[in-house]
């Protein structure tokens, strides 16, 4: 490759990187498979490598991805938290042991990498003031609020030093992934692609109590900085932070020969499969931090340390067919069926094509030999084609309801291709059931089976027709009078859900737990919602055009209106009863900090709450007070430097009239 070409492909593979850090970093939402952005990365290093003329300073090789997202405060990080440069054989460890042994290091640790969301945590004082996102190593978001939803991150230290910041990785355990991708699915909603995309989009929520209900966890990894103590090892800061009550990286070990090191990158991916949590590879660490300091850094990747990248399981198998799967929201979901493979630890033999632009893009056809691996270790995934049989055709998702035989068509932008029949018998199952799941109108007893019983039976055409429901009808499924009178009464008791619930049980197209309450809190009733304007709709905070009009225009759907008549007639409640006991703080924004004297945290938001305020997790020009208790930290600094007015427990009862 001449300088020309190389200066070409060298430009192209920046825009291509750069569009993928986006998509990565920004969106959680990528659009090629790790191992193919690593390819690209190592591509354009070699080029930057044989000319060093084209290694720009905004090339993606010298900088860590991501940017500072304009919902969260901008953080800037006093040790700038850089990544670690990427290796993918044993040649290449023994080649990084061999560069560092020849400075004179002798002790090494090996740990594993963990997949998830890297992040800092501050603490004064021995109380946590401070987390934030990497960002792009240099700046972050302050996700301070979400992390203390986190509850293996402490809010108070041990013996703490005066001052200590700790970074971590922030990650979604299996069983947590697994259970929100089958709520997700269940709700007609996009699933996660994998579980540190999962993690990533979690910690990003304005509503911490969303991020609270996804069961994050943590491991810290690394000591950023310290002030009241000195530590000389890396192992030894490990120790010192989890004598200090953090949960630090598990299965880390101090080597001290290259044959060592190798020796433990292998049985770390021996165990991977076996871990409950995602991993996709093992950092290797001088130990010494007055080593560290000599070896040095490169503008974006410590010198010191690597991170050694595990390939991933992949399986070569054969296409038998395409199945197509009907949701609750009609949507015509592709299932590939192959011929049965062994992929971390199980058969598998069923993937999601998700919709008709990945099977086009990947040209994925009936009778191709294809190649599969299970995302997050997790959830099967097509990777791609490798040969089509002979006579194959493109495969397209048909445009009639394969359960139905009403028309079936592509809804606006949406890629998802959706049948147009409300009543179809398989968006009638999942509607129902739906319905009755646990964060809707939680009607126990009323699972899958029991619902499709009832309809093959014709007691059901809707969810109206469960309040009509007896106990000797009930029987005729259930096959006992135990269980019918307890279904029976589930159905009763649901009568009283509150009006949140039954919102986000009508199944409404992008509405989900937290968008019911903000539209329960700003219009009080059923009968306010179904007459408000999509403008009104609009001005709810988190709210924009598209949830807007999808309330609205079902809202207008005159099965909707009749399902949700019958519904008041049969009893069920229809006013939403916030709690709220006035509006004396109505338009105030409170930020609490500290040990309070009586109250703990979570009671003085819901006073606050009950008393038409907020509360943030961060200080802002926008914050009206703050409220310190003892061993106030940043938050109390920052407001005396805006001007904030701080007042304490005692004046904060007075204003709500509850002293």
């Amino acid at each position: 490759m001449d300088f020309k070409e190389a200066e070409k492909r060298a430009a192209e593979l920046r825009e291509v990187i750069k569009k993928h850090d986006h998509n990565y970093y920004d969106l959680d939402s990528p659009t090629i498979e790790d191992d193919e952005y690593d390819a690209l990365m190592r591509e354009l290093r070699g080029i930057e490598q044989q000319f060093p003329e084209l290694s720009l300073p905004d090339s993606p090789t010298h900088r860590v991805g991501g940017t500072v997202s304009s919902s969260f405060e901008k953080v800037k990080h006093a040790v700038q938290m850089g990544s670690l440069q990427d290796i993918f054989s044993e040649d290449e460890v023994r080649s990084f042991m061999s560069g560092v042994m020849s400075q004179g290091a002798d002790e090494f640790t090996v740990e594993p990498k963990i997949d998830g969301l890297s992040v800092s945590l501050e603490y004064e004082n021995g109380v946590f003031v401070r987390g934030s996102t990497r960002g792009d190593g240099f700046v972050g978001e302050d996700i301070t609020a979400n992390l203390r939803t986190i509850r293996s991150i402490p809010l108070k230290l041990n013996d703490a030093p005066e001052f200590i910041e700790v970074r971590g990785e922030v990650y979604m355990p299996r069983k947590s992934f697994a259970a929100l991708c089958e709520e997700q699915e269940r709700n007609g909603e996009p699933l996660p692609k994998n579980p540190r995309n999962a993690a990533a989009g979690s910690l990003r929520q304005k509503d911490s109590a969303v991020t609270a209900s996804r069961k994050l966890d943590i491991f810290c990894f690394n000591l950023q900085q310290i002030r009241g103590k000195e530590l000389t090892t890396h192992s030894q800061s490990l120790e010192y932070m989890q004598s200090l009550g953090f949960r630090i990286i598990p299965h880390y070990r101090v080597c001290h020969t290259a044959d060592e090191v190798v020796e433990r990158i292998r049985e770390i991916g021996e165990m991977r499969r076996g871990l409950p949590f995602d991993i996709d590879g093992a950092v290797v660490k001088v130990n010494s931090f007055a080593l560290r300091n000599e070896i040095g850094a490169t503008t974006k990747v410590p010198k010191w340390a690597v991170a050694f990248k595990y390939p991933p399981e992949e399986k070569e198998t054969t296409l038998n067919e395409i199945e197509i799967n009907v949701g609750r929201t009609g949507a015509l979901t592709p299932v590939a069926v192959f011929d049965p493979v062994q992929l971390a630890g199980t058969t598998v033999s069923r993937a999601i094509l998700h919709n008709q632009d990945m099977i086009s893009d990947k040209d994925i056809r009936v009778g191709d030999r294809i190649v599969v691996r299970k995302a997050g270790d997790i959830i099967p995934e097509v990777v791609r084609s490798v040969s089509h049989c002979d006579n194959s055709v493109p495969y397209l998702i048909p445009n009639v309801c394969p359960v139905c035989g009403a028309e079936a068509v592509r809804d606006g932008d949406e890629a998802v291709i959706r049948c147009q029949n409300i009543d179809c018998p398989a968006q009638l199952a999942r509607s129902i059931e739906h319905f009755a799941s646990r964060n809707a109108m939680n009607i126990e007893g009323l699972g899958e089976a029991i619902v499709q019983q009832l309809l093959d039976k014709g007691f059901v055409r809707n969810v109206a027709d469960l309040y009509e429901l007896d106990v000797q009808t009930v029987m005729q499924v259930t096959g006992g009078v135990k269980s019918a009178e307890n279904l029976i009464a589930s159905i009763e008791k649901s009568k009283k859900a509150g009006l949140d619930r039954l919102v986000f049980a009508l199944g409404i197209r992008g509405i989900g737990q937290r968008a019911a309450v903000l539209l329960c809190e700003k219009f009080g009733s059923m009968e306010a919602i179904m007459q408000a304007l999509p403008l009104e709709i609009c001005c709810i905070d988190g709210f924009g055009d598209i949830m807007a009009d999808a309330v609205y225009n079902a809202m207008q759907e005159p099965h909707r209106i009749e399902l949700i008549e019958r519904l008041r007639q049969h009893g069920v409640n229809m006013t939403y009863d916030s709690g709220k006991v006035s509006d004396d703080l109505a338009g105030k924004t409170f930020v609490l900090t500290g040990t309070l004297p009586t109250m703990t945290r979570d009671q003085a938001k819901k006073l606050i709450e009950q008393h038409g305020g907020k509360c943030s997790g961060s200080v802002s020009k926008k914050t009206s007070y703050v409220v310190a208790g003892e061993e106030a930290g940043s938050k109390l600094t920052k407001a005396q430097e805006l001007g904030i007015t701080v007042i304490s427990e005692q004046e904060l009862l007075e204003m709500t009239g509850e002293n």
